[in-house]
């Protein structure tokens, strides 16, 4: 009986611990538990070590507190102008209140994913297919701010939405591949005809610049050749009237004089002239001539 004993009594002690150990509950970093006592909330419980009371209370739900993020598969939406597409979000959330997130909805996940298409339906049925390709932050703005509130009664904080794909038809990317290519086109026709415009307009003022340097350079040459005639007949000039001034100074005779004239006529018929007009003095100077040559010879 006393080894008997010993082993129940163990026996217990093995269960009492056993019991005890399974009621002892460490709570993890970013999480919180959901406690209920015969069936109704009795507390919510952080981070930490914890002990439940056996066969009365237990751990209802296990909710993370870290941010998650769900990715929903394409939604069809039809847009104002009836064109349909496939738009898929992403869902940034974080449970603020592990309570609400565990008694306010069923299935919160799908209930999300469902008030996510309703309210992406809504925004997208009042824009046109160009406002919902071009409007993506406007689109983001709108459903975070219509999901964070339709989800705080849930304990569900909605941090972002973003529209990951927008997928018109077939027949519409086609068109606007059409439009883009032929925009394009456009483009580069003014390009190249910007381009062809500042290439003419570079070769007219290069012949421009080209046409007045070549006037200039002439006008230069004309000045240049023109004083050189005007210093060229000033010389002369000068020399001719200092000529005539040393020989007024001298105040020849008059045979001196027509004997000058007779050696500038002389010079004369040596010249090409073929006709040559003799005036009646110089008729006289050539007997004055004949009469100077007696005297030298005597």
């Amino acid at each position: 009986m006393d080894i008997f004993g010993i082993i129940i009594a163990v026996a217990a002690a093995i269960f009492i611990i056993a019991l005890l150990a399974a009621n002892v509950v460490i709570v993890p970093q970013a999480s919180a538990f959901i406690v209920e006592r015969l069936g109704a909330y009795q507390a919510t419980w952080e981070t930490g070590l914890h002990f439940k009371i056996p066969l009365i209370e237990k751990v209802a739900n296990k909710v993370t507190l870290k941010e998650r993020v769900s990715d929903f598969p394409p939604q069809p939406v039809i847009t104002e102008d009836n064109v349909t597409m496939q738009i898929d979000t992403v869902i940034y959330f974080q449970v603020t209140d592990p309570k609400l997130f565990t008694y306010g909805v069923v299935h919160p996940m799908a209930a999300i994913e469902n008030l996510t298409a309703t309210t992406l339906r809504n925004i997208i049925g009042d824009l046109e297919l160009d406002q919902t390709l071009t409007s993506r932050d406007i689109i983001n703005t709108k459903m975070r701010t219509i999901l964070d509130e339709a989800t705080d009664p849930w304990g569900i904080k909605i941090n972002r939405v973003e529209l990951k794909n927008i997928i018109p038809p077939r027949e519409i990317q086609d068109a606007m591949e059409r439009q883009m290519k032929a925009e394009r086109e456009r483009r580069e026709a003014i390009l190249r005809a910007e381009g062809e415009k500042k290439s003419a307009i570079l070769i007219a003022e290069g012949e421009k610049e080209s046409t007045i340097l070549r006037a200039e350079a002439k006008q230069q040459a004309q000045i240049k050749e023109a004083e050189g005639e005007a210093e060229a007949l000033l010389t002369v000039q000068t020399a001719l009237a200092n000529s005539i001034k040393l020989l007024n100074e001298a105040a020849p005779s008059d045979p001196v004089v027509r004997l000058k004239a007779l050696e500038a006529f002389a010079a004369a018929a040596n010249g090409q002239a073929t006709k040559i007009i003799i005036p009646s003095e110089i008729q006289g100077l050539a007997g004055l001539a004949g009469s100077v040559k007696e005297v030298f010879k005597d």
